[in-house]
């Protein structure tokens, strides 16, 4: 007899995610596919927006204002998440993925500044069909009646700890100043990008680049790291590092022609300590994975991060019609349109549990991380 699948969606709790920053008060909602945050205005002159993208000209990376409460809806599927620079962290060990994002909000009153991190968690389990939900364990002593334990007992055994999940940093300066979305750099000027990890982590782990691709958003797209080197080191060099948890690239700013925001998305490899460098073809060392080390390095990778950060590139009167600077506004190669992957009932084998939790932490105050459960989905399998 054929098999036959379907999603079924089983709310089973739900619950808010509500912390107050200061005078921000937010609320955090997740489902697999979407994140929803709400903030309530403590004025109707704060300005709220995602970090990078104050001034993006993308109405999906703007809140939806009502009744004094800002709501950003983002995606979180893998065609959309990049978007509005939504970072993924995929645990290799547990399968557990977690997203999250920063958001500011700015109070013209006291001319203060909130910046606080919002998260989603998704938690897969493999139920195994063979095993019915209302089976019970019975508990059996395997001890002999006259079993007596000793007064006095030697551990000497393991003992193991749980790292913290690793927050991942991405910045770009320009002589030692970060340079954000809402600032204009010209063609051809000498930057430097960060990629690092939180004070809570950076002890533990290690980071490594596989993998770099820069768009200008709408049409074009261009690789610049490919296993871990650079495609072109005049345009982008490699990646270096010191202490494994920092990581720097020196680069020029470069724009494509159609737009003036260029979007920068990496899958980043966290390893326990430190990821081993790549031997590239200039003789350099980037810090991505090696091919006859793909192993190795495999049982060292703990996390691996999707992230994206974006920079607004443009001439100005002193660069404008420079015809040097020619090389810096690349064409790229045409986007291909990412469609939508249906899920296949027949496809799937097993049946799968996700437990979908939300949870909200402030960067500038170290509040502790809170997971709350949600939402439950379920995929069934009718014979």
């Amino acid at each position: 007899m054929g098999a036959k699948c379907f999603w079924s969606i089983l709310v089973l709790l739900t619950c808010i995610t509500c912390v107050a920053l200061g005078n921000v008060q937010s609320k955090v909602r997740c489902t697999k596919d979407s994140m929803e945050v709400e903030i309530s205005r403590s004025s109707p002159q704060a300005k709220i927006y995602l970090q990078q993208l104050k001034n993006y000209p993308d109405e999906v990376c703007k809140p939806v204002l009502s009744d004094g409460v800002a709501t950003f809806r983002l995606s979180l599927t893998e065609q959309a998440m990049s978007q509005c620079g939504v970072t993924r962290v995929v645990n290799k060990v547990t399968g557990q993925k977690v997203y999250y994002h920063r958001i500011i909000v700015e109070e013209p009153d006291d001319s203060t500044k909130h910046k606080f991190t919002v998260k989603c968690i998704v938690t897969e389990f493999i139920l195994h069909p063979e095993v019915p939900w209302n089976h019970t364990i019975v508990r059996r002593n395997i001890l002999p009646a006259e079993f007596k334990e000793d007064d006095t007992i030697d551990f000497r055994g393991e003992i193991n700890g749980t790292a913290p999940i690793p927050l991942l940093n991405v910045g770009v300066r320009q002589n030692g100043n970060l340079v954000t979305g809402e600032l204009n750099v010209s063609p051809g000027t000498p930057l430097q990008m960060e990629i690092y990890l939180d004070n809570n982590s950076s002890h533990v782990y290690g980071l490594l680049v596989t993998y770099m691709q820069v768009t200008d958003t709408k049409y074009a797209e261009e690789t610049i790291i490919f296993n871990g080197c650079s495609v072109d080191p005049y345009l982008f060099e490699n990646f270096n590092t010191v202490d494994g948890d920092f990581l720097t690239a020196k680069f020029r700013a470069f724009k494509f022609p159609e737009s003036t925001y260029v979007q920068f998305t990496a899958t980043v490899s966290v390893c326990l300590d430190r990821c081993e460098g790549v031997e590239c073809s200039s003789g350099q060392t980037g810090f991505g994975r090696k091919r006859r080390a793909i192993i190795s390095d495999a049982k060292n990778e703990k996390f691996v991060y999707t992230t994206t950060t974006f920079m607004r590139v443009d001439w100005d009167e002193n660069t404008i019609g420079n015809e040097s600077l020619s090389h810096f506004v690349r064409k790229g190669n045409r986007r291909l349109a990412q469609a939508e992957q249906s899920v296949i009932g027949e496809q799937i084998k097993e049946q799968l549990f996700y437990k979908v939790t939300e949870a909200e932490v402030s960067a500038a105050s170290a509040i502790s991380q809170s997971f709350f459960p949600i939402l439950f989905l379920c995929i069934q399998k009718l014979i």
